[in-house]
């Protein structure tokens, strides 16, 4: 891709993301994330209906009429957007694949961080770290970070989440907002989710595609491993075989479900052909 059709790309996604982040995810990405606490904001005179426990009883006494202390949130958040751009991600049945609603899931979240003034990091990985971009604030920042995951093209097509949240803790010291995008379908990675958890506010968000769930009965197909390179001769018309990988599929699901359940971590799932702002609207609400 060359850089006119980069740039054209980039500010396509702005626009469409940007949108949705200043008329629909800001506040809710407010009310959902909180700040690190309360600090002093100033002292003020008594009004009807405030708290009396919040009266700053030496200003009161030197001014002969009651005062109180104002707190606001200490709102500076990190947000980490870590994305996985292994081999399967470029899979997609319809118009868009699954990398490209990636895409635009992250940016949304990114404006909508930086309307909230807060700092936004990013992971790209595979079965290793393939690009680190520390946190910082910023529109231009925010549209470096777009065109790294419209453009940057990974050194390995394999997937290792415990590695990339490895990763995670050990360079993100204090708590930050998570973002975790992948079609999580991979396992092993119960234990580096649990630590990272303990730490992080972290959701999973897994976008996929319906012709993951089932396999279509088509014959003998030629199939290949987005991830291994391996490619092989299918006979879909066997039940057996649509069987038993539909039980895999659902096998890899249960784990993503249940190891983030445990962890304490959220879950957004979403299909590339349903609408991800109803999910993550739906998402933010519940929280």
């Amino acid at each position: 891709m060359d850089t006119k059709d980069l740039l054209k790309k980039v500010r396509k996604i702005e626009i469409k993301t940007r949108r949705l982040s200043d008329h629909i995810f800001s506040g809710e990405y407010h009310t959902s994330f909180k700040g690190r606490g309360m600090t002093f904001s100033e002292v003020r005179q008594y009004q009807y209906g405030d708290d009396i426990r919040a009266i700053d009883w030496n200003v009161t006494a030197r001014y002969n009429e009651a005062h109180v202390k104002v707190f606001e949130e200490e709102r500076e958040l990190t947000m980490m957007l870590m994305v996985d751009i292994s081999g399967s991600e470029s899979f997609g049945s319809n118009k868009e694949f699954k990398k490209d609603i990636i895409t635009e899931i992250a940016a949304t979240m990114a404006f909508s961080a930086t309307t909230n003034n807060d700092k936004i990091g990013l992971i790209l990985f595979s079965d290793q770290i393939e690009l680190y971009i520390p946190p910082k604030k910023g529109r231009s920042h925010v549209l470096r970070i777009i065109r790294e995951l419209i453009e940057f093209q990974p050194k390995s097509n394999k997937t290792d989440l415990a590695q990339a949240l490895k990763f995670l803790s050990s360079t993100q010291k204090k708590k930050a907002i998570v973002f975790l995008m992948s079609d999580f379908m991979v396992k092993d990675y119960e234990h580096t989710l649990k630590i990272a958890s303990k730490k992080h506010d972290i959701t999973g968000i897994r976008v996929y595609d319906m012709r993951e769930e089932k396999m279509p009965n088509l014959g003998m197909v030629q199939m290949t491993d987005a991830e291994t390179g391996e490619t092989l001769l299918v006979d879909t018309s066997s039940k057996t075989v649509r069987m038993n990988y539909e039980k895999h599929y659902q096998d890899q699901l249960n784990y993503f479900k249940e190891t983030f359940r445990k962890s304490g971590s959220g879950v957004v799932n979403t299909r590339v052909d349903e609408s991800y702002v109803k999910k993550l609207l739906g998402y933010f609400k519940s929280r």
